[in-house]
């Protein structure tokens, strides 16, 4: 169904209940909760994306991490992936603030959007590809609010990049046969009728790619700068 407004989208968006493995991963883990924030009452449902929606650069992730954003209710917000990605926006002039703890923690970005083509957290962080296409009516609601003033997106990671390229074919647009492989650094442009929309790739800010240096700071600092600078957003200084 289409939406009007992202308010109408995100208060049906958590009520999802659509994908059994999923309800039951994160509720079990806003249930039993991390030691470390035994004390905090955990979100535990769908996580909607944040950012204005006026934003000319959409990031595409993954899913929430469990003791992350499925704790705080907001992307990317409370773990340390999240802590690399919200510190790159900040040093690009995208963020008001280099670290992001809690939903009420006063950051603001700039001309950017986060959202994620799952939107429950997933058990060792791996949706299934039916959770996937089962969540895409989300995104795609998503994507549709965002075409007016979107021209740059960025994905992070291969699960994102074809999730995004497909959520943008369903949306009528089309996209480079054969269909343009991930890898970081990588552009491609798609098209729908005389509009344009960059794809900017980016390895995952995952522990993994961050602990190892598969994916340094300064690498994905560029990506987002890049991004900006096509869409036309202006950085500010922090």
């Amino acid at each position: 169904m289409g939406y009007r407004s992202i308010v109408a989208l995100d208060a049906d968006l958590v009520e999802c209940r659509a994908c059994p493995r999923l309800v039951a991963w994160r509720e079990q883990v806003a249930a039993e909760k991390r030691a470390a924030f035994a004390d905090q009452t955990y979100w535990g449902r769908p996580v909607p994306g944040f950012g204005p929606i006026d934003a000319r650069v959409l990031i595409l992730g993954l899913a929430p991490a469990a003791h992350g954003a499925n704790r705080t209710g907001r992307m990317f917000t409370g773990d340390q992936s999240g802590d690399v990605l919200f510190r790159a926006l900040y040093d690009a002039g995208l963020a008001s603030q280099p670290t992001a703890t809690a939903i009420d923690d006063g950051m603001t970005l700039y001309g950017v959007r986060m959202t994620a083509p799952v939107r429950c957290a997933p058990p060792q962080n791996k949706p299934t590809v039916t959770e996937r296409d089962t969540c895409a009516r989300w995104l795609d609601a998503e994507l549709a609010l965002l075409l007016p003033t979107l021209r740059s997106v960025v994905v992070l990671g291969a699960f994102g990049w074809q999730s995004g390229l497909r959520a943008f074919r369903d949306l009528g647009w089309v996209i480079d046969r054969p269909r343009p492989k991930f890898t970081h650094g990588a552009r491609t442009v798609i098209r729908r009728g005389g509009e344009e929309l960059t794809f900017f790739a980016s390895y995952h800010v995952s522990q993994h790619n961050t602990f190892t240096g598969r994916l340094t700071p300064a690498m994905l600092v560029d990506v987002l700068t890049a991004a900006a600078e096509n869409a036309g957003v202006s950085r500010c200084s922090g």
